[in-house]
């Protein structure tokens, strides 16, 4: 059987994890950093580590939804020469054995031109693409150029979302859907308590999509109760922080644990 296009390739990810009863695991890196190789070496070793989809973090300037973690990584990539280019370079090198999302700030995709940068992300093996600052609707001639390659365009939702504004992202969204547990910005929290089952079964009255739940996840019992409860969880900064400390190896290492937990929690539910 011949794998799945690339506009499929998250499609069939979460139909593989829906079939085996398992939660997906989403692991967040900044390209560039702590070095390009790094960033290479964890996508060559992410699924062997047991994640599902990588989010593949275009460095941005100004990261405003992004923690104190994210954004020092950003600048740190940047200050190292990272672009959008050369971090598409190392998505098409490292030929990673899961689908990567580019998750981007809208300025980059906007310098590129729209419908170039989603051609690029494509050619370099791109299964989908984020950007985070561009509401779903807001723009839909520009929504268009993105969608133009075929790749899915997720969506973020907010727990502040109304019922009739997740019911319009859902339906413009592809892929999956990201849920936000917590207001704020990105980092290690709070924010997976009682009040994510209702908003998780909420969406779930809207769309068919899978539901991957992100924003404070640090530990693998953070991930093991949101695993229950989601289709997926996404963790970001806690893997930002071991990439800074050890690289490659120290961050794969603990997704092995988060990986463990996941599926020990699958089995015991």
């Amino acid at each position: 059987m011949s794998d799945p296009a690339p506009d499929g390739r998250l499609a069939a990810r979460w139909a593989e994890l829906r079939a085996a009863r398992r939660a997906g695991l989403v692991a967040y890196v900044t390209a560039g950093h702590p070095a390009p190789a790094e960033t290479a070496a964890f996508l060559r070793g992410a699924a062997a580590a047991g994640v599902d989809v990588v989010e593949l973090g275009i460095p941005f300037s100004d990261p405003v939804a992004d923690g104190p973690v994210i954004q020092a990584s950003s600048h740190a990539a940047l200050a190292g020469g990272m672009s959008l280019e050369r971090a598409l370079d190392l998505l098409a090198g490292a030929s990673p054995g899961v689908p990567v999302v580019i998750f981007t700030y809208l300025n980059p995709v906007l310098a590129r031109g729209a419908a170039a940068f989603a051609a690029a992300a494509r050619t370099a093996g791109a299964a989908g693409i984020l950007v985070t600052d561009l509401p779903a609707g807001a723009d839909e001639a520009l929504e268009d150029q993105i969608g133009s390659a075929g790749l899915p365009l997720v969506r973020l939702v907010a727990p502040t979302t109304p019922l009739e504004r997740q019911r319009a992202v859902a339906a413009r969204s592809r892929g999956f859907l990201y849920l936000v547990s917590r207001l704020g910005v990105t980092g290690a929290g709070p924010g997976t308590g009682r009040e994510l089952g209702p908003q998780i079964a909420a969406l779930r009255s809207l769309t068919a999509l899978p539901i991957a739940v992100g924003f404070g996840i640090a530990t693998e019992r953070q991930a093991a109760a949101v695993g229950a409860l989601a289709d997926g969880v996404v963790i970001g900064s806690a893997v930002v922080e071991r990439m800074e400390r050890g690289g490659a190896a120290a961050a794969l290492d603990w997704l092995r644990g988060v990986r463990r937990a996941l599926d020990a929690g699958a089995a015991a539910a």
